[in-house]
């Protein structure tokens, strides 16, 4: 079906690259092109598969004569070269669209807004404990479309951000789970919040009777949006609040399932801690049962896992001093889990690439539990306008180095010291994890 036909690739980072090695053996004639410089490493993959590649620049007229065209999910579609693509008829897709055909084992796939990643990675040891045969693809681990090129899973569970979901068409989840939503890259979806939504709801296209789709129940935009929809698949919800019956909630200090029989656990043995964590146990438990897991190993599961480096990561502890490490809140709600998770008085370093920030959500919690404010970003001034006369101490750093020091001078024994930017970070680092290590060796250089 593919022989001969020509496909374009844009962006070689980790999911261009895997799209590309995945279209090569289908037998299409691949071009890869990044307007970017391509990494060593990489240029060193597509040399070894004979396919063809560019950087520095587009030709546009080569990939505008592609039969399909494979976007990099960090590209936005209001790019002239994708309207271009678009005014003339021609698909483009995301790389897990393009893998999706080409693989028939079974999909579990994680959306929100927050705890993508932590409920991603829960999920992948549960089933790995388990003895399935499981891949880790999507925003995490290595791209899909090269796995499903070069290993044989039966299951894979893929992180899923917007940006991937805006461009599938045909693929579909298994099992969906859908985290929560509340404003993130608004600035990608015209300062829609109904577009922002719409986009996390492809999770659910393409599913079907047989299907799974477990959801939060107390996240209002998703219930209201249920309200208005026809979802095919089995509904499983799951609440902090209230019981449910098919699904999981808490009773008193114990997680329930209610899945075929029922399953149930302290939430005082749930490795991972603090409200949205528990949450993000709940959703990770419930897609367990469905596949049919053994409680045992649920609850071993649920109980040793270890959560990502920049979430919620203890760093050190200083002359009583607590660091702690959550470069990867990009958002504000991410932020506030954070703050809300904190039990003692807390200096915070916030700042970097806004992206159309409300921080009127964080006020109530900044009063109760922040002393003092180190702004790291280049344009500090919405953070300013927030927080000045709500927190005394607002300052500015430029490095990671200067508000580490800051937030030392300013912060007492037994207080915290936490990054929790609410931000990108784009502005003063590579990225968030670039970010969180600069933090770390600051930290350590004290």
């Amino acid at each position: 079906m593919s022989k001969g036909k020509k496909i374009a690739v844009l962006g070689a980072g980790e999911s261009g690259v895997g799209a590309a090695i995945l279209a090569k053996k289908e037998g299409w004639e691949v071009f890869v092109s990044d307007r970017s410089e391509i990494t060593e490493a990489n240029k060193k993959v597509l040399y070894k598969h004979n396919i063809e590649w560019e950087e520095g620049g587009h030709t546009v007229a080569k990939i505008l004569s592609a039969d399909e065209v494979v976007k990099s999910p960090g590209i936005p579609d209001h790019v002239t070269l994708v309207q271009q693509l678009l005014a003339q008829g021609t698909n483009v897709i995301s790389e897990i669209e393009l893998a999706g055909r080409y693989t028939n084992a079974q999909m579990i796939c994680i959306t929100g807004s927050n705890g993508k990643t932590t409920t991603t990675l829960l999920l992948h040891h549960l089933l790995k404990r388990a003895g399935l045969n499981v891949g880790l693809a999507g925003n995490v681990g290595h791209s899909l479309a090269r796995q499903v090129a070069e290993e044989q899973y039966d299951y894979y569970v893929v992180e899923l951000s917007s940006f991937q979901l805006d461009g599938m068409y045909n693929f579909k989840a298994n099992i969906a789970i859908l985290l929560n939503i509340t404003p993130d890259h608004l600035d990608r979806y015209e300062y829609k919040m109904e577009n922002y939504i719409h986009s996390k709801f492809r999770i659910t296209q393409n599913q079907e009777e047989g299907d799974a789709f477990i959801y939060f129940k107390d996240d209002e935009n998703i219930a209201q949006t249920l309200e208005k929809i026809n979802i095919k698949a089995v509904q499983y919800p799951y609440s902090l609040k209230e019981h449910v019956q098919q699904g999981a909630y808490i009773k008193g200090k114990e997680l329930l399932i209610n899945i075929n029989d029922t399953f149930d656990m302290s939430i005082h043995d749930l490795a991972l801690q603090g409200k949205h964590n528990i949450a993000n146990s709940m959703a990770a438990g419930i897609a367990a049962r469905v596949l049919e897991l053994r409680k045992e190993i649920i609850r071993e599961s649920l109980s040793d896992f270890q959560n990502i480096e920049h979430r919620l990561e203890f760093v050190a502890k200083v002359h009583g001093i607590e660091f702690i490490n959550d470069s990867k809140a990009t958002n504000v709600n991410s932020t506030w889990y954070a703050l809300e998770n904190m039990t003692k008085p807390v200096i915070w370093i916030v700042g970097g690439v806004d992206k159309g920030n409300d921080y009127s959500l964080l006020t109530d919690l900044v009063k109760d539990r922040v002393k003092a404010i180190v702004c790291l970003g280049t344009d500090n001034s919405k953070i300013h306008d927030a927080f000045e006369g709500v927190v005394e101490t607002v300052v500015d750093a430029a490095t990671a180095t200067e508000a580490v020091g800051m937030g030392y001078q300013l912060a007492r024994k037994g207080e915290a010291v936490l990054l929790s930017p609410a931000c990108a970070s784009f502005d003063l680092f590579e990225n968030y994890e670039d970010r969180g290590q600069q933090f770390k060796a600051a930290v350590k250089a004290l």
